[in-house]
């Protein structure tokens, strides 16, 4: 049986009240968030958006996703997790005040902000699963453990995966920072000691002692235990992940996004807005150009399915890959392929669009 990916068209000339218009019929006629029951915890996923950065998904959307789901009594709180690189998105307390500064406040959206702190002791989880790539999974405890999950996403470029959606946002997006790390890169952070000016930070925040200077930074790789914090403090990118290898990042997402969700059919929702369709991620710390029109905001209970309906539709669209012509050497269609393959979802789907 095919499943069901519902879809509202958006044109670029629609006000924001048309949209949240558009948004509350999709949600009301789709009967998506149904996901959610009485006295469910739900963590409601969504990407706050990287200082200097305007693409994430506005927060008086978010705020009427998360007034249903209170409204269907679930105990709502919308979330993110913390990042690898050197920003405003790397520690909880500041990641926070960031998503405050972008509009995500209580009175927006209806609900309060809860981000797991990989410092905290309890925070984090590790989820066996023995896929291909990723044997145990380092999550955040929050987005396992919740009953309910609501991932609100936007739908764009990514000059790694080609693309990102549903299954970025959860795959990557659920990851502790050692997740990430492991997502990106075998264990260890990849040296760039000509980027390195001595300021010794990495060193002193290392808790293993696997980092030294001597003029330049060295990092030995067999004390490494792959927590990223010196990629976190590092201001000069001197310690970074390795970002050749798409296809390979691809599919340790995907066995991620796997871990997060394979205990949650029928309790998980997926919202895809494809508006303001950029090339690179909203992690850009600054406004990056767009690459198609406005399509639409796309919903389903299956992860594969919404993501491949929306590359198909942006691209029909635009009549071209845009996406593939952003980024030439990645092919984003491997995640949907290898997610199908795993059993993350299913491809074969039907395209409901709702007026």
């Amino acid at each position: 049986m095919k499943s069901k990916v519902y879809f509202i068209p958006v044109s670029d000339t629609d006000a924001r009240e048309a949209v949240k218009s558009k948004l509350k019929t999709l949600l009301y006629k789709s009967e998506v968030l149904r996901v959610v029951g009485k006295g469910d915890k739900v963590a409601a996923k969504i990407h706050f958006g990287e200082a200097g950065n305007t693409g994430y998904v506005d927060p008086e959307f978010a705020g009427i996703i998360c007034r249903e789901a209170k409204g269907k009594g679930g105990d709502v709180l919308l979330s993110d997790s913390n990042v690898l690189y050197k920003g405003r998105r790397t520690g909880a307390s500041d990641h926070l005040k960031l998503a405050w500064e972008h509009g995500f406040t209580k009175d927006v959206t209806g609900v309060d902000i809860f981000i797991p702190d990989d410092t905290k002791q309890g925070e984090t989880l590790e989820i066996a699963i023995g896929q291909k790539h990723i044997k145990t999974a380092k999550v955040g405890r929050f987005f396992a453990e919740c009953d309910s999950m609501i991932v609100i996403s936007h739908f764009k470029g990514h000059m790694l995966t080609g693309f990102g959606g549903t299954i970025k946002n959860v795959g990557m997006g659920c990851a502790s920072r050692q997740g990430k790390l492991a997502q990106h890169n075998n264990f260890a952070p990849i040296v760039y000691p000509d980027n390195c000016i001595a300021c010794g930070e990495c060193v002193k925040i290392c808790p293993v002692d696997a980092l030294s200077l001597n003029g330049k930074i060295s990092l030995d790789a067999a004390k490494c235990i792959g927590c990223a914090n010196c990629v976190g403090v590092c201001p000069t990118f001197s310690l970074f992940v390795d970002l050749k290898d798409g296809a390979a990042v691809q599919e340790k997402m995907v066995e991620y996004a796997y871990a997060l969700l394979r205990g949650k059919k029928n309790k998980a929702a997926f919202i895809n807005f494809a508006i303001k369709i950029n090339k690179e991620c909203d992690c850009w710390g600054q406004e990056n150009p767009g690459i198609a029109p406005d399509v639409g905001i796309f919903v389903s209970l299956d992860p594969v399915a919404l993501d491949k309906a929306s590359y198909e539709a942006v691209n029909r669209v635009c009549k071209k890959d845009i996406f593939k012509l952003a980024h030439p050497d990645q092919d984003g269609t491997i995640q949907l392929s290898y997610a199908e393959k795993i059993g993350l979802g299913s491809g074969d789907h039907e395209l409901i669009e709702v007026r």
